[in-house]
């Protein structure tokens, strides 16, 4: 059998206009399990200061806002900065919004958005 390796184009992320601010849509992961659903976005150089999450009825909003360093006088060249990432999603109804939670570590943003307990399936006994 033939392998033949491909290489592909680097790609600039997509970036988005809202209210005259530019922003980058951060790649996700959403895995879901028996409780709920787990978000990840990748959001490197934001800290946790730099973290906007607004949930507003179904609608879950991400902001993260990477403030990089003022770069020192004898830089020649420089193609990172300050960079803003946003993302919304329009969440299940099923999830139990009063329960959602977040982490930021290493870059990683984690969301968990557990499902209510009405929304779980649930096992009947037979009598």
């Amino acid at each position: 059998m033939n392998m033949k390796a491909t290489v592909q184009k680097e790609t600039q992320p997509a970036v988005e206009r809202n209210a005259g601010e530019a922003f980058v849509s951060p790649a996700v992961n959403i895995i879901e399990n028996k409780d709920g659903y787990v978000l990840e976005a990748e959001m490197p150089g934001v800290s946790k200061d730099g973290l906007e999450i607004t949930l507003e009825g179904t609608e879950l909003t991400l902001i993260g806002r990477r403030n990089a360093p003022a770069p020192s006088s004898d830089v020649l060249f420089r193609e990172s900065g300050d960079l803003s990432y946003r993302r919304a999603f329009e969440l299940d109804p099923a999830i139990d919004t009063a329960r959602v939670s977040a982490k930021m570590e290493q870059g990683i943003l984690t969301l968990t958005l557990p499902k209510s307990e009405k929304a779980k399936p649930r096992k009947i006994t037979v009598e």
